[in-house]
């Protein structure tokens, strides 16, 4: 742990962190976090997503959310029909995704994104970069509709048997939770609202995602499994840190979910 004054963190300290963390060479990682978390760091987030690299190995991937919800999306979605002129013009001001858009997903997920290497899906708010031996199957995935679901980077990296780190951050940033939520029966739903270039013709789109959680549930579900799979936290600099296995989480996060969303009653928010 750093104090105060003392020396920022190495990448051989970060790497020695993840290894307690419990990453092994070979995992697919999705990240979630926050730089600040860790202190002091000698060459900051990029040194992170190197230490991260090399703790994973050449046959590894590390993964971040590169999303983009907050820059390619309706500037005024209460405001439907033809739209007045003032609306148009507000419209037409929105960017149209592309792999070089930044993210405002924090300092280590953007720093991943911008490297020459690193690849990226494509929906145009919920894309996820990528880098290492599987970034190219994670980031091939891509639904308009459910963009957190099945077919998405986060299938993917189901399917490659990966794992969370939150380093720094809890599980309302996992989102994974978000996917477990798209197998629930009576999940959430929000509305997605994007421009996309079609046959050369801007068009917006609008497709049904599940809703936002707000704290509500993903916080006390993460506890939950974190108490039954016996995951510790361990520090890495200042941050607390947990490694989340994807498989074993889901079953587990759509059966508590499920549970959770019918106490709730129907029409909760």
């Amino acid at each position: 742990m750093t104090a105060p004054g003392s020396s920022p963190l190495t990448i051989a300290e970060l790497v020695d962190g993840w290894r307690r963390v419990g990453v092994r060479e070979g995992m697919a990682l999705i990240v979630h976090s926050s730089l600040s978390s860790l202190g002091r760091v000698e060459g900051g987030a990029q040194a992170v997503v190197a230490s991260l690299r090399e703790a994973v190995g050449p046959g590894g991937t590390v993964a971040a959310p590169a999303f983009t919800t907050g820059t390619v999306c309706d500037p005024a979605p209460e405001q439907t029909g033809v739209p007045t002129p003032e609306v148009a013009e507000l419209r037409a001001a929105v960017p149209l995704f592309h792999p070089d858009l930044p993210s405002r997903m924090g300092a280590v997920a953007e720093a991943l994104r911008a490297l020459p290497e690193s690849l990226r899906s494509t929906h145009p708010q919920a894309s996820v970069a990528a880098v290492g031996a599987h970034a190219r199957e994670v980031t091939a995935r891509r639904s308009l509709g459910f963009a957190v679901g099945r077919e998405s980077p986060f299938g993917a990296l189901h399917d490659l048997d990966g794992y969370v780190l939150l380093i720094g951050v809890g599980h309302n940033r996992n989102t994974f939770l978000h996917y477990a939520e798209t197998f629930v029966p009576n999940r959430r739903l929000k509305l997605r609202r994007f421009p996309m270039a079609i046959q050369g013709e801007r068009v917006w789109i609008e497709t049904l995602d599940v809703g936002n959680d707000n704290d509500t549930h993903f916080p006390v579900v993460g506890r939950e499994f974190e108490e039954q799979a016996g995951i510790r936290e361990v520090l890495v600099g200042n941050a607390p840190c947990r490694l989340v296995p994807v498989r074993e989480l889901i079953p587990f996060a759509v059966r508590r979910l499920t549970e959770l969303l019918a106490a709730d009653g129907p029409g909760a928010a």
